[in-house]
């Protein structure tokens, strides 16, 4: 067993794992109503669900850091010993999920001496640098191994050194017997299962982890987006904000111009979680208010004309959406680094569903969004905002905005922006949020809204828009609210007097549509050149943010965060 040298000492271990700086989010505990309201049949199929989504965590670890397994096999058995720096360290590897990450203080985290976080993670050879990457990529196609470069370029793959050249191992073949297990799962999970149509998906989805097969994927992420009136959800996710080596590829104009020529698209990696929750049918219910608006909102986009959809105002809107009581959340899903998912809208647009007529689907994380602390919550606001618009600040409000947020996702051009490279999610992120900004308006006058609630979602999501420290880059979550901070008050969305926020409630959603046209037009350019400029104009940590900054450090001294899963442990063990 290879050993390590732990990279924090006892004394910042204990600091960073005490419950002052460290968020819990709990999950359904084994009392939980909704559980034991479940017929016996969902309870058997839950429990398979869970096995599957650690089976997943597992094999996500892998393709986030190559030595995580290892990693967490050293501090099993120095824990056996009674190492108690071992002991600590293993509380921030189970709450990141891998042994590097970032803080909510967007510091970064590296839990082991001389293993730092690579731009190409676990799915590309550490000593592989971008220069090296490219020109392996160049000579490859220049000797016509065209489909040995597709398979290096999907999103799909595993990347390793083979002699002086590369390969792409599809993960399916990669980790074939962790797949083939989990697959097991959720085809006993499937028998069980009382819902004909979730049996169904779990049927397509573990006959994709069985075969290299892009588009058995295919057929389960569409069967998996229609699913509405289901007890249970099980989502295998598949996003690609952690490859930061791959979105290069389109800063070299020579090696672009060849992929271009030959039919390839450079698309990042995907890393894997699993969520596994009970359907709220109560909150599901309040989610679907939105959807006959879709199509209307689809129609007001900028530039509507210009560009396909996924939302198209003349056929049944392809989105579902439900409101999920977490079980558990693993790998990227579950990770907490910096800041853990509230919802999530899937498949992404580089999916090959949406080719086959598929629709997507929003699922919301109870969980995650409740808060645990008024006491705090109230404590920031006085902090931060104007006392006299304390009485616009609704916790709910938050869950509104995200609703279009995701929503939103929907909304826009359909391509996948991959000449964006490293801006594409940061330009995506951002479109979502204005999305939902920008049409808080239209739907107050259609009656989605009441003035008061407009009101409220307006001065919440600005108030919620500051941060506790200037993000890096690589956090595209972050870096948008940073540009947006700086969009709205160069334009008088807010003004800060006398240490606090004033949201000039009236100009935000004009503003917020001019923004929206600014990046749509991004969007449908594709032009790498032109997201850079645009982000970067925008990306700039002003003074006002940094007091705001220093006000939210004095409140929250939370610098990581974990998720408690009592129930999933006890199906784990079953």
């Amino acid at each position: 067993m290879r050993e390590f040298e732990l990279n924090l000492s006892v004394e910042e271990l204990e600091k960073r794992t005490n419950k002052d700086y460290l968020i819990t989010k709990k999950m359904l505990k084994c009392d939980a109503p909704e559980y034991l309201s479940l017929e016996e049949g969902d309870k058997q199929a839950l429990k398979h669900l869970v096995k599957a989504a650690y089976i997943l965590e597992k094999i996500n670890m892998q393709i986030d850091c190559h030595h995580n397994l290892e990693f967490k096999e050293y501090l099993e058995k120095e824990i056996s010993r009674g190492n108690r720096q071992a002991e600590l360290t293993k509380i921030l590897f189970d709450a990141q999920k891998g042994m590097n990450a970032i803080d909510t203080m967007s510091n970064k985290i590296n839990l082991a001496k001389g293993i730092v976080e690579l731009p190409g993670k676990g799915v590309y050879p550490e000593d592989l640098s971008k220069e090296e990457f490219h020109s392996i990529l160049t000579k490859m196609i220049n000797e016509g191994k065209i489909n040995e470069v597709k398979k290096i370029l999907t999103q799909r793959s595993v990347v390793e050194r083979a002699n002086d050249e590369l390969v792409g191992i599809d993960y399916i073949d990669k980790f074939r017997e962790d797949f083939s297990k989990m697959a097991d799962e959720i085809d006993k999970a499937s028998e069980t299962s009382t819902n004909q149509d979730f049996s169904e998906y779990l049927k397509l989805q573990a006959k994709a982890l069985r075969t290299a097969d892009p588009m058995l994927d295919a057929y389960a992420d569409k069967k998996w987006a229609t699913l509405q009136d289901t007890p249970l959800e099980f989502t295998i996710t598949r996003e690609n904000y952690e490859d930061e080596m791959t979105g290069t590829i389109v800063e070299n104009k020579e090696l672009s111009a060849l992929l271009d020529k030959h039919g390839i698209k450079p698309i990042p990696k995907d890393f894997l979680g699993g969520r596994v929750g009970i359907v709220n049918k109560k909150g599901t219910e309040a989610l679907m208010a939105i959807k006959k608006y879709l199509p209307t909102l689809a129609q007001n986009m900028p530039y509507s004309d210009e560009y396909e959809q996924n939302i198209n105002p003349n056929q049944d809107t392809k989105q579902t959406m439900v409101d999920v009581d977490l079980v558990a959340v693993t790998g990227d899903v579950g990770a907490y680094r910096g800041g853990i998912t509230l919802a999530e809208n899937l498949p992404n647009d580089d999916k090959l569903s949406l080719t086959i007529g598929g629709g997507r689907r929003n699922v919301y994380h109870r969980q995650i969004r409740f808060i645990s602390d008024m006491k705090k919550l109230q404590e920031r606001l006085d902090e931060i905002l104007d006392k006299e618009q304390h009485k616009y600040y609704l916790d709910e409000a938050d869950h509104w905005f995200t609703i279009g947020h995701e929503n939103a996702h929907s909304l826009g051009p359909k391509k996948a922006c991959e000449t964006l490279g490293k801006y594409r999610n940061i330009i995506e992120e951002n479109k979502a949020d204005m999305g939902s900004l920008a049409f808080v308006d239209l739907l107050t006058e259609l009656g989605m809204y009441t003035q008061e609630q407009r009101k409220q979602i307006i001065v919440t999501t600005i108030a919620d828009n500051f941060l506790k420290s200037k993000p890096t880059l690589s956090q595209a979550h972050r870096v948008r609210t940073v540009m947006q901070n700086k969009y709205f008050s160069d334009r008088g969305a807010y003004d800060i007097i006398d240490g606090k926020i004033h949201v000039n409630i009236d100009k935000v959603v004009p503003i917020a549509k001019e923004m929206l046209s600014e990046i749509i037009r991004i969007q449908i350019e594709g032009d790498f050149d032109k997201a850079e400029k645009y982000v970067l104009d925008n990306f700039i940590w002003t003074d006002n943010m940094e007091l705001i900054a220093q006000k939210l450090q004095k409140v929250s001294k939370s610098l990581n965060g974990r998720t408690e899963s009592e129930l999933a442990e006890k199906l784990l063990n079953d």
